[in-house]
């Protein structure tokens, strides 16, 4: 037998085809505004951790209770991850095990509630998620969920509805959070009204988590007994989610993730979670979650001056969301129309909306991976700018090349982080 290491192949050699997508893919994420307010760029060290031989380690259970031998470092990254989140947004305890936001929500249902009992969420074409409590979804398919919404005129959550609602269907869990509601959440009401009707708060704060804990928004911490949270987003790490809580909920919360809803953990995710968990608790961090913010509110104004109609007139977070009805589009069309211009966003519903989601009367943008490429509120106004024109003229060729010439330009001057230098 040759005692000689045998090179191995690369993945250009063993899949040229996959090799290729790849290489299509980050090519595709360098030169165009990635605006989909729900992804970012996550740091090449995040990406590094999750490519890395954690990948190959089955760890069933929890650090220091393993099903399986062979656990010391991954536990080690596990620890690391869990004591840096408690750390970062001050809470008891934390789980970062779920694969996703989505399976979070619904290890908290499983560990803390009985199939069929009540819950109070947000609809979604006011803002909420599918898990939530949307009929195609497993959340309103094993409970019985209720909904709140927003004021027709204001487009903002009107909490005296919600208090109606919640004492009309007496929920064992009120959810607040969303993935297209452009204003803050009154946690301190929210928390209020869950008292009053016996309810735990549940706060789904997946969008604005980076912004919470670069404290540029109002922290659920202290108000939610509950916390879910993804970790895509604004907090620029791997997909995947956390569940924080407070003591009392804890081991709850741990078996309705383990053995509640999934097997054995992500490792080599669980670790690029604890370096995001260390990228966000430093002073660079928290300029960037003000920056985030300072730039939504400028594409928002900028939008606005332009004589686009914004869903509640502006933002206080990371989002806006785009009344193109009034432009005479649907959501597919203007979103359409934005990518041919190199502008990366998504359709989405409107309150109170009369279009099916697949095609929406809005658009949603937001400004956390421009922001994460450098951008400020000077480059910003001109991304506004662009949109304006684009979507005043949806069918404009020539004008749609032109922009997108400009469009191209931008993204030479910042290049996307964690990418490879071309």
């Amino acid at each position: 037998m040759s005692t000689v290491a045998r090179t191995q192949p690369t993945l250009a050699e063993v899949d040229p085809e996959v090799a290729a997508a790849i290489r299509h893919e980050e090519e595709r994420q360098s030169s165009v505004l990635e605006m989909i307010p729900s992804e970012n760029y996550a740091s090449r060290a995040v990406i590094e951790a999750v490519g890395s031989v954690l990948t190959n380690k089955y760890a069933e259970g929890y650090a220091g209770a393993r099903y399986y031998h062979g656990n010391e470092f991954v536990d080690d990254v596990e620890v690391l991850a869990l004591e840096r989140a408690k750390a970062l947004f001050g809470v008891d305890h934390a789980n970062v095990q779920p694969h996703s936001g989505a399976q979070a929500n619904m290890a908290v249902y499983l560990g803390v509630i009985k199939p069929g009992d009540p819950v109070l969420g947000m609809q979604l074409d006011a803002g909420g998620h599918l898990t939530h409590g949307h009929p195609v979804n497993a959340s309103a398919k094993l409970y019985n969920f209720a909904s709140y919404g927003v004021d027709r005129e204001t487009e903002v959550i009107d909490y005296d509805l919600m208090l109606k609602a919640a004492k009309d269907h007496q929920p064992k869990i009120i959810v607040v959070g969303a993935t297209a509601y452009p204003r803050h959440f009154d946690f301190v009401r929210a928390r209020e009204i869950a008292d009053e009707v016996g309810a735990v708060l549940m706060a789904d704060m997946a969008h604005i988590a980076g912004l919470v804990a670069g404290g540029a928004h109002p922290s659920p911490v202290g108000h939610a007994q509950i916390i879910t949270t993804s970790t895509h987003k604004t907090l620029r790490g791997p997909r995947g989610g956390m569940v924080l809580c407070d003591q009392k909920y804890a081991r709850r919360v741990d078996r309705g993730v383990f053995p509640g809803t999934q097997g054995g953990p992500l490792m080599h995710v669980i670790a690029g979670k604890a370096v995001m968990l260390k990228e966000a608790a430093t002073e660079e961090f928290r300029q960037h979650a003000a920056q985030v913010v300072e730039n939504a509110k400028t594409l928002a104004q900028t939008l606005m001056d332009a004589g686009l109609r914004l869903v509640s007139g502006g933002t206080d977070t990371h989002l806006v969301l785009i009344d193109v009805a009034k432009l005479g589009l649907d959501g597919q069309r203007a979103a359409d129309a934005l990518e041919r211009a190199g502008i990366v966003a998504n359709k989405n519903a409107i309150p109170f909306d009369t279009l099916p989601p697949t095609e929406g009367s809005g658009v949603r943008m937001g400004t956390p991976a421009l922001t994460s490429r450098g951008m400020g509120v000077d480059e910003i106004r001109r991304v506004g700018e662009i949109i304006a024109q684009v979507l005043q003229a949806p069918d404009d060729a020539a004008l749609g090349k032109q922009l997108r010439a400009e469009v191209s330009e931008m993204c030479a001057r910042f290049p996307a982080p964690g990418l490879p230098s071309r």
